[in-house]
């Protein structure tokens, strides 16, 4: 086997304190946050002068991690669009398991947050709805029925 489990998924951000505030929103917990800068990792991502901030999340059953990073220097680089569709090359979204999706939906549009299309069922099985939030994230919101 070469895979153990995933670990996290990155996603740089420039307001990471509404970034983190959108994912505790969603349920996840906040596992730790600092500064992050030296040789080590500048070896390790490949950028030289590396000076950021990190926050990681993880889900209630402690399986899943999302890391937040913002870059003091170097200053992190758009992406175009801004708020690019669903089918722009690359990762697009992040699906969590909800247990009342009208519920995060709601707690999460309070936020700002905004549905990318329409909270749907899918047959007997799913109810689900993309949400865009801060900085254009795309979180996934799934519902198992029954």
């Amino acid at each position: 086997m070469t895979v153990k489990r995933m670990d996290n998924v990155l996603i740089v951000v420039d307001d990471l304190d509404a970034a983190v505030s959108f994912f505790v929103e969603l349920g996840m917990e906040l596992e730790g946050e600092g500064p992050v800068e030296g040789r080590w990792v500048e070896r390790v991502i490949g950028i030289d002068g590396v000076r950021e901030d990190v926050a990681m999340l993880r889900t209630p059953d402690g399986h899943g991690r999302v890391e937040l990073a913002r870059f003091h220097t170097p200053k992190a680089i758009s992406a175009e669009p801004k708020d690019a569709p669903v089918n722009t090359l690359g990762i697009r979204r992040v699906m969590f398991a909800v247990d009342d999706i009208e519920d995060v939906v709601a707690r999460l549009r309070a936020r700002g947050a905004e549905l990318v299309g329409e909270l749907v069922q899918y047959e007997d099985s799913y109810r689900l709805c993309y949400v865009r939030g801060p900085e254009g994230i795309i979180v996934g919101l799934a519902e198992q029925l029954g």
